[in-house]
């Protein structure tokens, strides 16, 4: 039963009353979707949800204060586009540093460092926005304005919701309840798992008129469907008793929830949620309420909510179900919730990394009846990445799926050609017999790309692209070229350096023989090539991008045979005079060619494809261009402080008498004896650990691993400073400046 005062009593909801904001609600709501027929044939989905929170609350006073936020998207079945957005308070710069500083931020410090030198400046990261205008809200009658946006309640007791984005895309439409209002949950509570107690009632259908702009024109409602949501509350007396508890303002915590709205086409609705805390994975309260084609509600409470096909967003990278399957036997209630289209995310830096609410179809059936209709899902809190560690091993996950679909292990005659050749060239594949193509050529790649392996390569183009202002989802298949040109090369090397393990297997000429691992890696920087195709680029975007792709080629090939000359010829006059400039040069030179070159040109072609200006593109290029020069110098210094976890031998260089860059500094700074002493050494490549730790002890002794984690961390720096002013604040941005310290920090 309801436990507040100003809650609404037992018996029917006076929404006069209870529509309006309640002054003392720690976090309030006001919810709508909408199945909209458009005139022109089109089917859409729109929801909108207008937030308010305590944001403050003085315990000498009693004083309040109150922020708000709105999300809205649009989600238009024909195109699979969904036209979304976030809008936050202006005091939400101010208001997210004091999330952090409560400890409610990620669990990434370095994410944190890095929204927080935004959030410092007063700014907003995008994709969220501050509302273009005032926000008010009236005391006699339920009249929200949230800048250009608005939900109000009309005399004949509609509401009318108007919602301007900045792209155009507008709506103005009329929500006419059609049923009786419904409480949810107990008897119209719904609890949390720290004394959180939300009111919450719903209106489960409504007539919808009105019109809608989407791409700048406006066309009107030829039929429509909808549902209104309230919800009102926060914490219990006793937990609101506590100022923290009434300034966090942010409702239930460490919960996340399945949520669903389904309007079958019989008049039967259903309302159904399962709230669990993501701490334990227990669930805290799950309720089903069914309204009935004449409005009789009834309370289910055997419920399952089971999760079905997954989809992971190429932006974010969390995974989230796009379909589930609600079962309540009681009722024979056993239906099929499928997303219209999967990419239904809508991102929320501030309040939340992103959250999933899309339009969806449903079919099972219901008291041994077939039903089918429309429904609305929102899932919320399961957020599966928690650190720059679970990103990249995401995108790895990715990485892998993308070049799986590229190459795949049995692979169909368009396939294979596709691969070799294009339709314009189908006689080529005459003769060819594709399993054994896929063997001899496929195979070995995908063998030595299933390993997994440093996916930050892949993730680069991608996030150039979201950082200029661009839409990576447009270039997802993207995620497989800097793979497959990173595993080439790898494939390559092992056969020019006779190694013999790889990615922690064989290596693949070990496995299949020198003249197929040459042929597979070498045809590796060349299957990429369908991959760069792309109807969102013109001819000077094509061609630019091709230009620097092989210019990446160009400088990984020139690096290589830096490596491949070794360092050894320049050693004699190092160890005789202990001037060490041009070895640390061609050492860095080495790194450069092989390792930034690559990753800067691929930075530059996400902010190709993204639309950045000639300046940003050369700003993310030097930017990825010194964080992988930093990258392979925290490599050395790796090498000789040890992996986590044991990854690699701790000395393993020394053991292969490979002369890094903390050996050349290191040369620089020790006296004749011990120079000759490290270079004797590395020459008869130790592989005893007694003289391996004498070589490590004296590298770090001079200070020498030091100055080349400094020197990295100088680099990320300056790269990061020239690019800073160039890129506007939002997500992409803050992953990138996080990104720039994984690499000096990271420990594998």
């Amino acid at each position: 039963m309801p436990t507040k005062s100003w809650w609404p009593a037992s018996g029917p909801i006076d929404l006069d009353v209870h529509d309006l904001p309640h002054a003392a609600a720690d976090t309030e709501w006001w919810y709508v979707n909408t199945h909209l027929r458009l005139a022109d044939g089109r089917d859409v989905g729109v929801f909108a949800a207008f937030f308010r929170i305590i944001s403050d609350y003085d315990e000498a006073t009693k004083q309040v204060a109150y922020a708000h936020s709105m999300t809205w998207a649009l989600s238009d079945l024909a195109t699979g586009r969904y036209l979304g957005e976030s809008r936050v308070d202006v005091r939400a710069p101010q208001l997210g540093i004091d999330r952090m500083e409560k400890g409610r931020g990620s669990r990434d410090e370095r994410l944190n460092r890095a929204m927080r030198e935004i959030l410092e400046t007063g700014r907003v990261p995008a994709p969220d926005k501050v509302f273009d205008g005032d926000v008010r809200m009236a005391s006699e009658r339920l009249h929200l304005e949230y800048g250009k946006s608005s939900f109000e309640k009309l005399a004949d007791n509609s509401y009318r919701m108007k919602i301007q984005s900045d792209d155009g895309t507008a709506c103005e439409l009329v929500i006419a309840p059609q049923k009786a209002v419904c409480r949810h949950g107990d008897d119209g509570v719904v609890r949390g798992n720290a004394g959180e107690e939300m009111f919450y009632y719903f209106v489960p259908r409504c007539a919808v008129t009105g019109t809608v702009v989407v791409d700048g024109t406006p066309v009107e409602v030829a039929s429509g469907q909808g549902w209104y949501d309230h919800e009102f509350g926060g914490y219990s007396d006793e937990a609101a008793s506590h100022a923290d508890a009434k300034s966090e303002g942010a409702g239930i915590r460490d919960l996340g929830w399945n949520w669903c709205a389904i309007q079958l086409a019989d008049g039967t609705d259903i309302s159904a949620y399962e709230i669990v805390d993501i701490r334990g994975t227990e669930t805290v309260g799950k309720w089903m309420v069914v309204s009935a084609p004449d409005g009789t509600q009834r309370t289910v409470k055997d419920l399952t909510f089971t999760p079905g096909d997954a989809w992971t967003s190429k932006r974010t990278f969390h995974t989230y179900p796009t379909s589930w399957q609600l079962r309540a036997p009681s009722i024979g209630l056993d239906v099929t919730v499928s997303a219209a289209f999967a990419d239904q995310e809508l991102i929320t830096v501030i309040s939340k990394p992103a959250f999933w609410e899309g339009r969806c179809n449903v079919t099972g059936t219901l008291a041994g009846k077939a039903v089918s209709g429309l429904a609305y899902i929102e899932r919320s809190g399961f957020e599966n990445i928690d650190t720059l560690d679970d990103f990249f091993t995401e995108v790895g996950k990715q990485v892998r799926k993308s070049t799986a679909a590229v190459l795949p292990l049995e692979p169909t005659h368009e396939e294979v050609r596709d691969l070799i050749a294009n339709e314009e060239l189908a006689h080529y594949m005459d003769g060819v017999h594709e399993q054994s193509m896929a063997d001899t050529l496929i195979k070995p790649i995908r063998e030595m790309v299933d390993r997994g392996g440093k996916s930050w390569r892949s993730y680069a183009a991608l996030a150039c692209c979201d950082v200029v202002g661009g839409d990576s989802r447009k270039f997802s298949q993207w995620l497989a070229m800097p793979e497959l040109m990173h595993v080439g090369s790898l494939i390559i090397d092992d056969v020019q350096d006779q190694s013999t393990v790889r990615r922690g297997g064989a290596c693949t000429h070990v496995t299949y023989g020198e003249p197929i691992a040459i042929n597979s890696g070498t045809a590796a920087y060349f299957l990429t090539h369908n991959l760069l195709q792309s109807d969102e680029l013109d001819s000077d975007q094509k061609l630019r991008i091709y230009d620097l792709y092989f210019a990446a080629m160009r400088a990984g090939h020139a690096g290589q045979a830096i490596d491949l000359g070794g360092m050894g010829p320049l050693m004699p006059a190092v160890v005789a005079t202990g001037e060490t400039d041009a070895l640390e040069r061609r050492i860095l030179a080495c790194h450069r060619l092989k390792t930034a070159a690559p990753a800067g040109c691929l930075a530059r072609m996400g902010a190709v494809a993204g639309g950045g200006s000639k300046e940003q593109q050369a700003a993310v290029g030097e930017l990825f261009e010194s964080i992988g020069l930093a990258f392979q110098i925290m490599d050395d210094v790796l090498n000789l402080r040890g992996f986590k976890g044991n990854l690699k031998q701790r000395g393993e260089d020394i053991s292969n008498g490979t002369v890094t860059l903390p050996v050349a500094v290191a040369m620089g700074k020790l006296p004749a004896d011990k120079r000759e002493w490290l270079w004797a050494t590395l020459q008869s490549k130790p592989q005893d650990e007694a003289t391996v730790s004498s070589a490590v002890e004296l590298i770090q002794a001079c200070g020498a691993i030091d100055a080349c984690a400094a020197k990295a961390r100088e680099l990320v720096e300056s790269g990061w400073a020239k690019a800073e002013p160039l890129l506007d604040p939002s997500l992409a941005r803050v992953m990138l400046r996080a990104f720039g310290w994984y690499v000096l920090e990271r420990h594998y």
